[in-house]
């Protein structure tokens, strides 16, 4: 199994145990810092601990840690020239699977300049992107993204995590692939899994968006066992489990 969205550095030894031990093979954390960075050094150097050290951390427990980097919207008050230029050296050295994650969260000025940018960055390098939608707001910042991220990349080199019940009408019939996160106080396994019986499993991921938030290190190992127990077909149960998330990242 793999979980398609994490943040490794919020969490301990002992989660990355817990989900190898339950049958995630891989992971890919993504890049957020929960606090106000007045210095794009600071998040630079947040991005560095995650490429070079937690990746070490969750090997030592079996677990295969794969990473996305970029300037998520939280972080977007600062100065990214320094991050695009990582960026671009990291995609060279071929040591992130995607950018991300990014996207826009109280839509500032900032957060769309620095989205597009990355978005263009994305484009250039023919990477691909994990884009994050809010808690807030969710249907109203989702139309603003969806408005913008055709005009600068391929909607195929695209993720939009963070989909639910709410607004998974309004993305799928973009060829982006789209993210469901189990997590306590965004969306239950049950209601992802209503939605993969109403619109198939061929454009779906799983995460477990794990995080310095509540959350539940085994989410996807627990909707992957409920779609089982419910009779859901194998190939199509791998598909969310595992395979979307290999062709869709390269891994």
């Amino acid at each position: 199994m793999i979980d398609t969205h994490m943040h490794a550095d919020a969490r301990s030894g002992e989660d990355f145990e817990k989900m190898y031990q339950a049958g995630i093979d891989t992971a890919i954390t993504c890049s957020y810092y929960p606090y106000n960075i007045p210095h794009e050094m600071i998040l630079l150097n947040h991005l560095n601990r995650i490429l070079e050290y937690d990746t070490k951390r969750a090997k030592e427990y079996g677990l295969d840690l794969r990473v996305a980097l970029g300037i998520h919207p939280t972080n977007s008050n600062i100065n990214p020239e320094k991050i695009f230029e990582k960026v671009y050296e990291w995609i060279e050295a071929k040591q992130i699977v995607a950018i991300g994650e990014i996207g826009l969260e109280d839509l500032t000025d900032n957060e769309i300049s620095i989205f597009k940018k990355q978005l263009d960055i994305a484009c250039e390098t023919k990477s691909k992107v994990i884009i994050h939608t809010p808690r807030k707001n969710k249907k109203d910042v989702l139309k603003v993204i969806l408005d913008i991220v055709p005009q600068h990349i391929d909607e195929n080199q695209a993720v939009i995590d963070h989909i639910n019940p709410q607004v998974v009408g309004d993305v799928i019939d973009t060829d982006c692939m789209l993210g469901l996160t189990v997590q306590p106080q965004k969306m239950d396994k049950f209601e992802a899994i209503s939605i993969l019986k109403e619109y198939g499993f061929d454009k779906f991921l799983l995460n477990s968006d794990i995080s310095n938030k509540p959350s539940d290190p085994l989410s996807v190992v627990k909707t992957v066992r409920e779609l089982t127990r419910q009779g859901f077909d194998d190939s199509e149960i791998d598909k969310v489990a595992s395979e979307n998330a290999k062709e869709f990242f390269n891994l």
